[in-house]
This record gives structure tokens, sequence and C-alpha cells, in this order.
């Protein structure tokens, strides 16, 4: 309980109700005394009392006065009457005309202590009750502001239903990144996280009370002075525009009233082109477009929706065309297509960036990869169609105008084996052919598999096939005479 006001004109009763209430069970935060109905007036007038108990019997203004005209004030305390047995037919008056208690002298500690647990339970079910219905209320509101299509009849239907009073006189909408605002503004309406903001609905001659308190928050967007709860949907509208606005220009606190609408369009040609940039060697290009659209929309030459369109296809793009080449953190693509859910543009900026430098990277090693191997497969065809004469790997590599290194260590991944021994391996298998379908000679075949020395073929050929040439023509022409074989 936050507030107990307790109203007695005799000073040791006022004090030994306070004693009884400080060591109930109940918690209370303040207790406030008041030794008159006059003074107890002012005080439920200008404060919000949870619980007043009252005395009848008082100068200046009595309890029973003090209860009648306090029933016409914006919020109401629950009230407990204190009376004697003679003052016992005015309580039972009182108990009508909204007090929720009685107690009669001399007051007993117990009793005071069963009705505080009793009020608080009740007070605790009607800020329970209260707290579900502003969150219907603020469903309902943030059916209106993102309903396009909402007829004003439903707009009104709905008003009914919602004490929203200072929406009568004129207020403003504020979208901003900010998640709360102090508490000490009152007559302030928080929406948090509509389409990744935070919405403010604010009474209009507030606003420069409330540019302190938003400024702290990086970007703001505020809407023009509006009436009626029909207008709140164009007000929200406003107010988002400007917080898009406020957030492309690096501008902290931006007014829809103040804005200039000059835009350039940035085609879908010019994205394509854009996209189409990444992985080649004119990378550089690619980053004068994002430049180039910086730039423009800090001089305000872009509209902040457009931007927002122009962001979301340029990343939807770049994923479409590249998804079968690099894979793709979709995730990430996905936090970069709704820029405005970003702190600050610089942040948005600099991870736009890191992005496509990243995709450029891996595009560009995944085609120096494709490139690599597609040069591999021509050094194949270059070494089976000249294993023959005097090959080498410098000679190969130097064909399909590769680094000797790189060469090398490509060779290996894509065929398995090194380069010397893929040549041994061609060549052994082309002697082998033509000693089993011609009568030439050793060093004839040694000659026409790319060996000049005979004695240095014989020694591979050993090596490799465990047999000499002689002997293997000899096995194999022993194999087709036996006509078990």
């Amino acid at each position: 309980m936050n507030k107990l006001l307790i109203v007695e004109d005799e000073k040791m009763i006022r004090h030994g109700i306070q004693a009884m209430v400080m060591r109930s069970s109940v918690n209370v935060d303040e207790i406030i005394l008041c030794k008159n109905g006059e003074e107890a007036y002012d005080v439920v007038k200008n404060q919000k009392i949870d619980v007043m108990i009252t005395d009848i019997r008082m100068p200046k203004k009595d309890g029973i006065t003090l209860v009648k005209e306090i029933q016409a004030l914006e919020h109401v305390p629950k009230v407990v009457v204190v009376s004697g047995y003679e003052d016992f037919s005015y309580a039972v008056d009182l108990l009508r005309c909204g007090a929720k208690e009685y107690i009669l002298k001399p007051i007993d500690r117990d009793k005071i202590n069963e009705i505080l647990v009793k009020l608080e339970k009740e007070i605790k079910a009607e800020q329970n009750q209260l707290m579900d219905k502003k969150h219907t209320d603020y469903r309902q509101l943030k059916y209106i502001l993102l309903n396009e299509n909402i007829a004003g009849e439903e707009i009104r239907d709905i008003a009914n239903n919602f004490e929203l009073s200072f929406l009568d006189d004129e207020y403003i909408v504020c979208c901003t990144n900010m998640k709360r605002m102090e508490d000490t503004l009152d007559e302030v309406i928080y929406l948090e996280d509509i389409c990744s903001q935070s919405v403010f609905i604010i009474k209009a001659d507030m606003k420069e009370e409330i540019r302190s308190n938003l400024l702290k928050s990086n970007y703001v967007g505020v809407s023009k002075p509006h009436r009626t709860l029909k207008e709140l949907v164009q007000a929200y509208r406003e107010a988002l525009y400007a917080r898009k606005k406020s957030f492309a220009l690096e501008n902290s606190f931006m007014e829809y009233s103040h804005l200039v609408e000059e835009y350039e369009t940035i085609s879908e040609e010019m994205i394509d082109q854009f996209v189409q940039l990444i992985g080649t060697n004119n990378i550089v290009k690619a980053y004068r477009f994002i430049n180039h659209l910086i730039y423009k929309t800090k001089l305000g030459q872009i509209a902040p929706d457009h931007l927002e369109e122009v962001m979301y296809s340029t990343i939807d793009k770049i994923c479409e065309t590249y998804k079968n080449f690099i894979a793709f953190d979709y995730e990430i693509a996905d936090d970069l297509k709704n820029i405005y859910q970003h702190d600050t543009a610089g942040n948005y900026y600099e991870a736009v960036f890191n992005w496509i430098e990243k995709i450029n990277n891996e595009i560009v090693a995944e085609y120096d990869d494709y490139k690599n191997k597609q040069k591999i497969k021509r050094a194949i065809i270059y070494i089976q169609q000249n294993y023959n004469k005097n090959l080498n790997m410098a000679v190969v590599s130097n064909y399909v105008s590769m680094n000797y290194s790189l060469f090398s260590y490509i060779f290996k991944q894509y065929t398995d084996m090194n380069f010397v021994n893929y040549l041994k391996a061609l060549r052994i298998n082309e002697a082998k052919r033509l000693l089993e379908e011609t009568d030439n000679k050793i060093y004839e075949i040694s000659t026409l598999v790319g060996y000049e020395n005979e004695k240095n073929f014989m020694k591979v050929f050993r090596k490799v096939c465990g047999v000499s040439p002689s002997e293997y023509r000899r096995n194999i022409q022993v194999g087709k005479s036996d006509p078990m074989s």
C-alpha cells in the first residue's frame, strides 16, 4: 500500500491509530496525518491516497461532509469510518455514501489489522484488473496504428472502451528507440515494440518537456499536433516517417512539420548493376554506390521509406543472386533489411559495408577456386596430349598461367596425387598398352611415352609394375596363349 491518510481531531487518538497501522501486517509506504476534514480534503484532492481512516465528529469539516465531497474527486480512496456508539447511525449512512468499513471506539488493534489486510487485497485486485484493462486498451491502440484500412466507425467503437481524456485536446505522437520515459511525465501513453519502435502519445503542450527526455535516445520523430482518436493513425505515420528521417539524416530530433519533401529515386536497374559488381574487380564501384546512397540520404534527397525499400531490395537481390555460390547467414541479412531497428545510422552503414565486404571476399575466393579448377582441367588435357614430350611442372603451370607453387598445391588437391606421380602413372599406363598391343622395341616404347633414357624408363617401370617391360610383355603373351587363362 502506498499512502494511508488518518483524519482525527484528537491528537492522542490520531497518533494511536498511526501506531496501530505501523504495527499491522500491512506494509504502508507513507502515513499522512490530518486534524480535520478540510485539511484531509486538500490532501485527497492533490495526492493519490489508497486508504483514508476518518473520524466523524471534527471541527471545520466533519467526516460525513468529507466522505461525501471526495466522491467527486478523480481518485477516491477506500474509506474506513471511526465512530462511537452514539454516531453509529452516521457510520451506516457513510457506508451507503462510499465508505468501505467502520470501526467502533475504542479502537481495537486486531480490527485495524483485519480491515487493512482486506483493503490491501481489494487494492491489489483492482490494480490487476486495471492493468489487464490497460493491456487490452493498448492492444487496441496498436491495432489502430497498424491497421491502414480501419474505418472511422471502428475507431470510435474502440475509443469508447478506454479512458484517454487528453486525446480530446491536442496531442502528438513520438517514435523512438527509447524503451521508456521518466515516470515524472504524466499523461503519457507508452506503446512498446510497434514495428521495432517505441511509440509515445503525449499532450501537445508537453513537447518541450518531452524533448529533454527523448533526446536521451538516439533518434526521435514527432508528428504534427492532432485532435481526436480518429487522427491517431495519421499522427503515428507522421511520427514514424520523421523518426526514419532523423535516422537517415543522423539528426536526433525531427518534427514532421519541418520536413521538406524533394526526393531522388534509386531505380531497380541501379540496384541490379550494383549487385553484379560484387565479386568482381570493380568492387570499388559497388562501394561508391553505397556511399552515394549514404551521401544523398544525409542531404535529405532520398525519402526514408525509399531508403528502406532500396536496402531491402539490394540485400534480397544479393542473397538471391549468389545463394548457389556461397552460404548465407540469412539472420544477418534479415537484420540488415530492417534498417530502422538499428541504434544509429553510422552503425547500420558499417554493418552493411562489413557484410558486403565479407560476401565479396567469399565470392572472390569461390570464383578463384573455380578458375583454378578450370585451369587444372586444362592442364590435365595438356598433359594427356603431351606426356610423350619433355614435360615438367614448370612447363605445364606456365601453359595455364598459374604460379608454380599454387599450381602444385591445387593440382594435388584436384587429382589426389602430385604432378610427378600423375605424369609417371600416365606414361607407365601408356607403356603397358604399347607392350600389350604392339611389337615395338623397348627403347622405342620408352621414347614414345616421354623417356629419353631407356634405362631410366626400365627402372621406373619395374618400380611401378614389379617386373621389367620385357617380363611384362612375356607374361601377357603367355596369358594369351594359355587356353586355361
